[in-house]
This record gives structure tokens, sequence and C-alpha cells, in this order.
């Protein structure tokens, strides 16, 4: 006679069937009717790169993150208690990885009652990045976000802040001086975004006249003027991708309106045309100065920039994050050390603090261009001296490398210049204001910048301006 005694625990048949799911090729992830993880297989915790204690008992809303107007499957099958097969699914984990899976989604009913829905997903991760890096070099895009170099804070919230962009597809503004990397931002920012297989045009608007950048960025029709070919522009041939514009506040006005409207209606007309050509493309603009300068000083206009500063990348100056140098001084003397089959080891003990007090007005690209002229000068030394360093960069500093070192802050007590400009700056900025009353366009006067440039400024140093101001 067989006993009532259940043969084993319910603790034990979910430690069996754990291990069972454990066992498959295939993720297996399933929620409660609350959306809560209840089961989550090893091989979705390899996928997703993710621990099971922190999916399990959890709303999956709260810990994978979906670009804008997309759905988890998982939760559309529990909303609409329909299976959901064969679906192609990308989205993020918790640390912000790209993850891209086909699912198969089921719901879990009980006598018509929807318990909850499972999901057996399928890893196309490792295959779509093969895909993009033959993309990448099909389009000639070879940066990523691994290869920006730098352990500083600003230069690591910069590279977060694009890496959250990088999940829509809203215009972006990257804004930083010259030689500081905005094309490698620029670069990463597509490849890690969704549109990462598709074409990436880039274009400086610096580099040709009004005339031929019109024609090239929206394309001609036939005879709309002497020798003129029907030809697409530069937004047609990025269509699902990336368009790229450098140096945009030098664009003329009226090219700045015309590309407004195309931002707006994405849709562009041919020069000599008469029909409108909708287009799917992100735009990422850069310029190398202050964008309120740049619309006080009629640069740029101010509707374009609030267009284009969906997003505004703010890409940091070398002297900004000097704790970087020695990480990029390594990285170009091993890049040169390939290239010209070289075994240099680094720099002297006077060259870096040289560098450490260098202004680098040429920020990452001038640290580049000075390593790569002193191992051209290089013949048997293993390291780069003061004898080696450009003639023309030594030039320019205002005295001998010697004397720049011999002039060294050696108390304690002394802050960094940053600092002390800095505070220099919201000194001197706080009294002017309080002389003119809290007044900014007379404040402004006396401080030769614009209106727009002073309340930028004191917004950035967080002065305030006096309880009698109006």
């Amino acid at each position: 006679m067989l006993s009532e005694k259940p043969f084993i625990s319910p603790d034990q048949f979910l430690h069996i069937l754990e291990n069972i799911l454990d066992s498959v090729t295939e993720g297996v992830h399933v929620i409660d009717a609350a959306g809560r993880t209840i089961l989550y297989n090893r091989k979705m915790t390899e996928l997703e790169s993710m621990n099971k204690q922190d999916v399990i008992n959890r709303p999956l809303a709260e810990v994978f993150q979906f670009p804008p107007g997309q759905e988890s499957t998982l939760l559309t099958c529990l909303r609409t208690g329909k299976p959901v097969r064969n679906v192609r699914q990308t989205y993020f984990n918790d640390k912000g990885q790209e993850i891209t899976t086909i699912n198969h989604t089921f719901p879990i009913l009980l006598n018509d009652q929807l318990l909850g829905a499972m999901e057996l997903a399928n890893d196309v991760t490792k295959m779509e990045r093969l895909l993009r890096e033959n993309m990448r070099e099909k389009n000639g895009v070879r940066y990523t976000f691994d290869k920006i170099i730098g352990e500083s804070a600003v230069i690591k919230d910069a590279v977060e802040n694009a890496k959250r962009a990088a999940r829509t597809s809203s215009s972006v503004l990257v804004v930083g001086e010259t030689g500081s990397g905005k094309e490698l931002f620029v670069q990463s920012l597509h490849n890690a975004s969704l549109r990462a297989s598709g074409p990436f045009i880039s274009q400086n608007c610096a580099a040709l006249p009004d005339t031929l950048i019109e024609g090239l960025l929206f394309g001609t029709a036939r005879g709309a003027f002497t020798g003129a070919v029907e030809r697409p522009g530069l937004f047609e041939q990025a269509e699902g991708g990336t368009l790229f514009l450098d140096e945009i506040n030098s664009l003329s006005m009226p090219l700045q309106a015309k590309l407004l409207r195309a931002l707006q209606e994405k849709s562009i007309r041919r020069i000599g045309d008469t029909k409108d050509r909708s287009i799917n493309v992100r735009i990422v603009a850069a310029m190398n100065e202050d964008p309120v300068e740049a619309i006080s000083n009629q640069r740029l206009r101010k509707d374009l920039y609030y267009r284009l500063g969906v997003v505004t990348l703010f890409i940091p100056s070398l002297r900004d994050r000097k704790e970087d140098i020695p990480l990029l001084v390594r990285h170009f003397i091993e890049q040169y050390n390939q290239l010209f089959q070289m075994e240099v080891t680094g720099i002297s003990d006077q060259v870096r603090h040289f560098f450490m007090n260098h202004d680098w007005p040429g920020n990452v690209r001038e640290l580049q261009h000075v390593i790569e002229g002193a191992m051209n000068l290089m013949v048997d030394e293993t390291t780069i001296t003061s004898e080696h360093l450009p003639y023309h960069f030594l030039r320019r500093t205002s005295g001998s490398l010697k004397e720049k070192i011999t002039v060294m802050p050696v108390s304690d007590e002394i802050a960094p210049l940053k600092q002390k400009l800095q505070e220099f700056e919201t000194y001197y900025i706080q009294r002017v204001v309080e002389k003119h009353n809290g007044n900014i366009s007379r404040a402004a006067k006396e401080l030769e910048i614009s209106r727009q440039s002073l309340q930028y400024r004191l917004r950035k140093l967080g002065v305030k301006r006096p309880d009698s101001a109006k």
C-alpha cells in the first residue's frame, strides 16, 4: 500500500527543476504574474552577464533596460496572454552592456488563469558583435569606448554619458577643444548604438565652402545648375546610420537654417528638386568652442543648438585630466614602437615633470605628435629625454625646459593651478557683479564678454548675484 506522504518536498522539487534547467543550452527566464523573476537558469546568467541573486524575486523592468518604444518580450507576453515566437530583441543589463537574443516566449496558464510567462532565449550577441566588427572595417569606423584611454573622473564621466546617449537615436552635440578626441567619442557612440550596422558618414563643415557643402549634404537633381547630375547627398548616404558633422559652427546661418529644417521635418530636398525625401539618420555634431559664445557671436543659431543639443557631451581637455598623461604616454610609445620597430621604454623624470606642467593647448593630439616627433629623433636610446623633444614644441613654451622645472611650487599649501585660476575667476566675477548691484548687462560690458557668456559662467562657477539684483 502506497504512503500518502509526498515522495519529495516542494523545495526538493524546485532544486531538481533548477538542476534540469541549468543543464539545457538555451537561456530560460520565468516571471510571475506581477512581472517578478522566479526562475533564471545558468545559461541565462551567462548570456546576460548577470548574477542570479541580482535577478531572482526582482521586477524585470527594474533590472533590464529597453530602447525607447520597445518592451520586453516577457512583459509583452504577460500583458497580452499570447505567445511571442522567434523575435529578435536588443536590450541592456544593469551594467549597461548590450545583449541581443532570439526569443520564444509563452504564457503560463492554469484553468485559464495567467500565472506568468516563460522565455527561451538564444544568444546572438557574439554574432552581432562579429557583424559589427566587419561593418566597422567596411565603414572605416574603428573606435569603441574601450579604446578611450584614461582613468580620471572627468573622462570616465564623459564616457558614461556617451554610453547612455548611445541607447537612443536623439541628436547629440559634442563640445571639446581641438585635439581632445571628439571624433573618437562620436565613432564609439555610433558603434555602441543600434545603428552600428548602418553607415557612418563624417564631414568636416569647415573643409568646403557653402556652395559645395550644401550640395554635398542634401544632394543635387539633374539640371539644378550647369553640369549638375542626379546625386544623393550625405543625408541619404547615411540612411539608417549616423551622420557626423564636425565644426558645425562654421556653416553659414542660411545653411544652418536648412539643416534645422531637415532635423525637424526628418526630410531633405535635393538642390534643384521639387520633392522632399524622408530620412532616417542620427545627427551627431561637434564644435570646438563654447556653444554660448558661438551663439552670442552669431556663429551658431540658437534654435539649431537647442535641436542638436538634445544631448550635449563635453569632452574634457588634457589639462583638466593630467593624471591620464602617463597612461597616454605609455600608449603612444607602444603604438610607435610597433610602427617604427623600436624599443623605447619610457620618458625621463625631467620630461615627465614637464609634461605634467605643460598647458597642452593641442590636447591629446599634441601629446601624440610630441611623442612621435621625439621617437623620430632617437637612435639607440630607450628613454625619451628633453634632447629628443621637437624644437617647435620647446620653442613655443616660455623659457627652456630647465627654466620650467626650476620654477616649481615647493609648499604643500599651494593648490593646483586649475583650482587657483577657478578661485580667482569666481572671486573676480563676484566682485564685478556686486559692483554693478547684480546688473548682468553692465557687468558683462566691463568684463568685455557677452551677457550670455557671463550668465553661463555664473551658473558654472556657482556665483550668486546680490539680493538687490533684479
